[in-house]
């Protein structure tokens, strides 16, 4: 952890890096919000990238589409065949069962569509606080605090949080991040954690905010 890191220097740091990220490729359930626009696949694609790089996630969606478009389809298809389709992804079949129970809770639950709160999604089993946040996020153009791992260690890092967990990141975000970075600090922090902000070997003479950064550990 670096020293702290004051509101007004990490808003300048996003506003650099919304620049920045304009021509880095997006993370996965990004692209998916923008080829289809459906609460139901932006669900999908999020189960899917779960500790789960982004190019595995990307084939595998491309590949799970073809076979589960809407919410009957991932109803009918066979536990034994989604298996085959997404063992690429990380505890893929843990993953098999939450696709299966959300099945199951959107249709008796709630009529066949996607919960637009933060209390709906959670109550459904394998939904964590992560999953929830996106959705509503890129589902619903909700507000909402994404706190992926990236996002987690970075903010720490910097010191603009002292968080033991993503949740506890999250919980401090609400109270002090500007509502303006609500809904895009998640997507902003992956691309740059996942290029260059990396977690083992950050690319810190490339980094576009190496001035502003507060990270004691930033080799130069």
């Amino acid at each position: 952890m670096g020293k702290k890191l004051e509101t007004e220097t990490l808003d300048r740091i996003l506003r650099i890096l919304e620049k920045w990220k304009s021509n880095v490729k997006n993370p996965i359930v990004e692209n998916v919000k923008k080829e289809f626009n459906d609460p139901f696949l932006i669900l999908i694609a999020t189960i899917l990238s779960l500790r789960t790089r982004d190019s595995v996630t990307e084939k595998v969606f491309e590949k799970l589409h073809k076979r589960v478009r809407t919410l009957d389809d991932l109803e009918s298809i066979k536990t034994e065949e989604l298996e085959k389709i997404i063992n690429s992804v990380g505890f893929y079949k843990n993953k098999v069962k939450t696709l299966k129970e959300i099945a199951k809770n959107l249709k008796e639950k709630h009529n066949g569509k996607v919960p637009d709160t933060l209390d709906e999604l959670l109550s459904i089993k394998g939904v964590g606080r992560k999953t929830a946040n996106l959705v509503l996020i890129e589902g619903f153009d909700k507000y909402g605090i994404c706190v992926d791992t990236h996002v987690h260690r970075i903010l720490n890092w910097w010191g603009y949080v002292s968080a033991k967990t993503p949740d506890e990141t999250e919980m401090e975000l609400r109270k002090k991040l500007p509502k303006r970075w609500w809904k895009k600090i998640n997507n902003i922090l992956v691309t740059f954690g996942q290029n260059i902000c990396k977690p083992v070997s950050p690319k810190c003479k490339n980094c576009p905010v190496l001035k502003l950064c507060t990270y004691s550990g930033k080799r130069i």
